[in-house]
C-alpha cells in the first residue's frame, strides 16, 4: 500500500509540473501586467490563475499574513480604477464581472512575497517567471526611453498644429460670416427658400434671447420661431390684432419654450434682436419672407439697438 501510495504522489507531482510547464509556455505574462496608479501590477485573479488555485484562497492567505502585505506590495482597486480597467480590457470584463470586491493588486513586491506565502515548488517557479518577465518590461522601456520622448514630442507638435490650424479656420470662417451680415440682403418675388433660410440661420444665431418686433405675427411665425436652439426664450411684440390666440401660445411653450407676446402699437417696422446685443431690420413680416421684394439689414450701429430695446422697456 505504502508503494502504490508514493506511487500516486510521483504521478500527481508529474501532473503538476507537467501543468506548470504548460502555462509557462502558453501564458503571456507581459498581457497580464497593467499600470495602475503609476505602478506595474498583476491583479490577483490572474495570479490565482498562473499558481492554479482559486483567487479567493489566494487573498485568504495574503490576509492571514497581511503583515508581509504592506501598501506599496499590495492594494485593492477603487471602483473607478476597476471600471476603467474594465473599459480597457476585455478580459477584465470576463474575469472580474461576477465578483463580489474589488480586485487586488500585487506590485513587483507583493509578487515575489506571494511565493512565500503559498509556499510550494510551482509557485516559486511560477514567480520567477514572473520577475523575469518584470525586468524585461523594464530594460525594455530604459532602452527605448528616447523613442518614446520623441514620439511623444512629435505628438505634441502634431496636437499644437493642428490646435493652431483650427484657429486659423475658425478666425477665417468668423471674418466671411461677419462681413457677409454686415451687408444688406434683399430678396424677390418668389426668393422664398432663400429668405427662410437666411432668416432661420439668424434666429439660430442666438444663445439666450430672441425679440421679434412684427406686428403681423400668426402660427406660421411661431413654425419659423420654432427652429431656435433650445432654451432660448422668446419675446414678440405684436399688434392686438394679430392671428395669434392663447392656445397657439400654449402649444409653441409644450415644445419650444418660453414664448411671451406683447401688444403694442408703437412699432411699425419689423426687428429682430439677437441676446441683447446684435439687431435686424427686416422689411417684411417674417411669416411672409419671399413672398415679396424685401430686405433684411444688420444695424451697424450699438446705440440703435440700445434704443430699441430701451423703447422696449417702456412697453406695459
Amino acid at each position: 500500500m505504502k508503494q502504490i501510495q508514493n506511487f500516486h504522489t510521483e504521478k500527481d507531482n508529474n501532473k503538476e509540473t507537467k501543468s506548470i510547464t504548460d502555462i509557462l509556455d502558453t501564458r503571456d505574462i507581459k498581457n497580464m501586467i497593467y499600470t495602475i496608479r503609476d505602478q506595474q501590477v498583476m491583479l490577483d485573479s490572474d495570479l490565482a490563475d498562473l499558481y492554479m488555485v482559486e483567487t479567493k484562497r489566494l487573498n485568504e492567505r495574503v490576509k492571514r499574513n497581511a503583515a508581509r502585505f504592506p501598501d506599496n506590495f499590495c492594494f485593492q482597486l477603487t471602483e473607478d480604477e476597476y471600471n476603467n480597467l474594465r473599459s480597457q480590457f476585455a478580459t477584465s470584463s470576463d474575469n472580474y464581472g461576477g465578483r463580489r470586491y474589488f480586485p487586488f493588486a500585487f506590485t513587483e513586491s507583493g509578487i515575489a512575497m506571494l511565493s512565500a506565502v503559498l509556499n510550494s515548488d510551482s509557485a516559486i517557479k511560477m514567480s520567477i517567471r514572473i520577475m523575469n518577465t518584470f525586468v524585461e518590461m523594464r530594460h525594455f522601456i530604459a532602452n527605448n526611453t528616447l523613442l518614446f520622448e520623441k514620439v511623444s514630442s512629435l505628438e505634441l507638435r502634431q496636437l499644437e498644429y493642428q490646435k493652431s490650424t483650427d484657429e486659423r479656420f475658425d478666425k477665417v470662417f468668423q471674418y466671411i460670416e461677419d462681413h457677409t451680415e454686415s451687408e444688406q440682403k434683399i430678396f424677390f418675388d418668389g426668393q422664398i427658400y432663400d429668405a427662410f433660410s437666411l432668416i432661420t440661420s439668424i434666429i439660430r444665431k442666438a444663445s439666450k434671447e430672441i425679440i421679434l418686433i412684427d406686428g403681423y405675427v400668426d402660427v406660421d411665425t411661431l413654425n419659423i420661431l420654432a427652429k431656435k436652439n433650445a432654451g432660448v426664450d422668446v419675446k414678440i411684440y405684436t399688434y392686438a390684432g394679430a392671428k395669434l390666440t392663447n392656445k397657439d401660445v400654449s402649444t409653441f411653450n409644450s415644445q419650444y419654450p418660453t414664448l411671451t407676446v406683447k401688444k403694442t402699437q408703437v412699432f411699425h417696422d419689423r426687428f429682430i434682436i439677437l441676446d441683447g446685443q446684435t439687431a435686424y431690420h427686416i422689411g417684411a413680416s417674417i411669416k411672409d419672407a419671399g413672398k415679396k421684394c424685401f430686405g433684411i439689414t444688420l444695424l451697424q450701429e450699438p446705440k440703435l439697438v440700445t434704443d430699441l430695446l430701451n423703447r422696449l422697456r417702456s412697453v406695459k
